[in-house]
C-alpha cells in the first residue's frame, strides 16, 4: 500500500509525455494477460524490446504516448497512434492499471487525450476499437462523446477465441462543441 493520503490517491489525473523511466511500468502492463486481452495481443514483451522500441520511435510524429498521472503516481497509459496528418485522424488506445480502475481515471484521461488530439494536433477524427465484451470501456467512450461506427465480426483472436469489436469515433467539431 502506498503512503499517499486518500486525496492524493484519488487526485484527478493528468497526462504527461511517456519517458524512458516509465518503461518498467508499461512493461508490467504489457505483460498482464488480463490487460492485454483487451488490446488483442498476447502478454509477452521483454523490457529490452520495449526500450528498443521507445528509442527507435522517440521522434516519430505518427504516435504520441502519455502516462496517466495522479498526484505523481502512474495509473495508466494513453496512446494516439497511426496519426495521419493528411487525413487528420488517429487511433486512440488506453490502459488504466488494474488496481486503479473504477476511479474515473479513464474518462478524465480520455477527455484530456481528445483535447490534445483536437486542440494541439488539429485532428478531424479520433477512432478506437473496443472488444464487445468490455462494456465498462464502451460506457466510458460513450460518455466521452465517441459514437459507434460499426461492428467488426471476429476481428481479433484473444483469450482463446475470435472477438467481435466495435469501432467508435468522435469528430473534432463535436468534441469542441461539447467542451466549450
Amino acid at each position: 500500500m502506498s503512503d499517499a493520503t486518500i486525496s492524493e490517491r484519488f487526485a484527478a489525473p493528468t497526462l504527461r509525455a511517456l519517458e524512458q523511466s516509465d518503461l518498467p511500468f508499461i512493461h508490467a502492463l504489457f505483460n498482464d494477460p488480463d490487460v492485454m486481452r483487451f488490446w488483442f495481443s498476447p502478454a509477452h514483451l521483454t523490457l529490452a524490446d520495449l526500450e528498443d522500441a521507445h528509442t527507435a520511435n522517440h521522434h516519430d510524429d505518427r504516435d504520441r504516448r502519455f502516462i496517466v498521472d495522479s498526484a505523481g503516481r502512474r495509473v495508466g497509459l494513453v496512446e494516439l497512434v497511426n496519426i495521419d496528418l493528411l487525413h487528420r485522424h488517429c487511433e486512440f488506445q488506453i490502459i488504466i492499471a488494474p488496481g486503479e480502475q473504477g476511479r474515473g481515471f479513464a474518462g478524465t484521461a480520455t477527455r484530456a487525450a481528445l483535447d490534445f488530439a483536437f486542440r494541439s494536433l488539429n485532428l478531424h477524427k479520433v477512432y478506437l476499437l473496443v472488444d464487445n465484451d468490455n462494456p465498462s470501456a464502451i460506457h466510458v467512450y460513450g460518455k466521452a462523446g465517441f459514437g459507434v461506427e460499426g461492428v467488426l465480426k471476429e476481428e481479433y483472436f484473444a483469450d482463446g477465441a475470435y472477438r467481435d469489436v466495435t469501432r467508435m469515433a468522435i469528430f473534432q467539431a463535436d468534441h469542441l462543441a461539447a467542451t466549450n
